[in-house]
């Protein structure tokens, strides 16, 4: 039979680390933006929601386009993607 040789790895520092102790990308402060920036973005699908009507056969246009919808809530998401990208970008304080 073939005899199988045994040699030893070396360790590398690359797989001895810890997700604890690499570094994020993100600081406390990124988060919280992050957070403000979604929660305007939700303030923003609730303002176009709604504008049902009970009864399917009639339309109510004045519900259906009205600025809140049409015009109001495409720009508090907008905002709110604007805060995102901010969130991304900000560096920490050195």
């Amino acid at each position: 039979m073939a005899e199988i040789k045994k040699t030893a790895v070396p360790s590398s520092s690359m797989f001895t680390k810890t997700a604890a102790s690499s570094p994020s990308i993100f600081t406390r402060d990124n988060y919280l933006w992050m957070l403000a920036g979604a929660v305007v973005i939700a303030i923003g699908m609730f303002l176009m929601s709604g504008g049902g009507s009970d009864d399917p056969n009639v339309f109510n246009a004045k519900e259906v386009y009205s600025a809140r919808r049409i015009t109001v809530a495409p720009i508090v998401i907008l905002l709110g993607l604007v805060i995102e990208i901010y969130a991304i970008f900000k560096r920490p304080k050195a």
